[in-house]
């Protein structure tokens, strides 16, 4: 199957909403940790994401307050924001357990900041900014990705909330929770095809950057004339 490139949004906002219907789980306390944690490592393959409180001030960044780790069936949301070292210590190392596929979008970053709060060594992720390309998936967001492989919406209404309110809205916890599960489900139907030759993979990618020149020439040239008033 040739899955399409680019998604406008009037395609976008025409396609039905979908949202993760499994069991969610909130762990904010440190004794409900290590048996999430056990179960969690009978499963070779989890998707994953994290959400921070976000920040309306040049300069302010908070630390990551969720990580959400998600199966088919039900995904748990770890408040790193009320957990402490010791419980944090036990996430970290489901992180770096090799025997576990992790399945998220821009991991790179995800990671970084969650090394800021703990010396985490990472194994066995993927990200899918890295594979879709090579099914000729050019979007990098999930919602686009995810509308291209199921040819539906998940939403994004919660994304600029704040994560690290005393108690998370049934909304934020089924947006939180649907991310996580929604990159598991694009990676186990991607691994159902066969990715494309790597010489088309290369065509694609330098026609992408063509086109992002060209635009960026455009707009150059743009505010130079409004800049002189020609």
């Amino acid at each position: 199957m040739n899955f399409q490139s680019k998604i406008t949004k009037e395609e976008l906002n025409k396609m039905p909403v979908v949202a993760f219907t499994g069991k969610i789980v909130i762990i904010d306390k440190n004794k409900n940790v290590k048996k999430v944690i056990e179960e969690l490592s009978t499963h070779p393959l989890v998707g994953i994401d994290t959400e921070t409180k976000p920040s309306f001030a040049k300069g302010i960044f908070y630390k990551i307050a969720l990580l959400q780790v998600a199966t088919d069936a039900e995904c748990y949301l770890f408040r790193l924001n009320k957990l402490t070292k010791k419980a944090d210590e036990l996430i970290f190392k489901f992180l770096g357990n090799k025997n576990i596929m992790k399945i998220g979008l821009s991991l790179k970053d995800d990671f970084a900041r969650l090394h800021r709060l703990n010396n985490v060594k990472p194994a066995n992720f993927v990200d899918l900014q890295t594979i879709a390309k090579q099914y000729g998936i050019l979007e990098l967001g999930l919602q686009k990705m995810f509308a291209i492989v199921f040819g539906q919406k998940i939403s994004k209404s919660q994304q600029l909330t704040n994560w690290e309110n005393s108690e998370l809205t049934p909304a934020q916890q089924c947006y939180a929770a649907t991310d996580a599960w929604a990159a598991l489900q694009i990676y186990k139907r991607l691994m159902q095809e066969k990715p494309l030759p790597q010489n088309i993979v290369n065509q694609m990618l330098a026609q992408k950057l063509a086109e992002q020149q060209e635009l960026s020439r455009q707009n150059a040239l743009q505010n130079q004339s409004i800049s002189t008033g020609t």
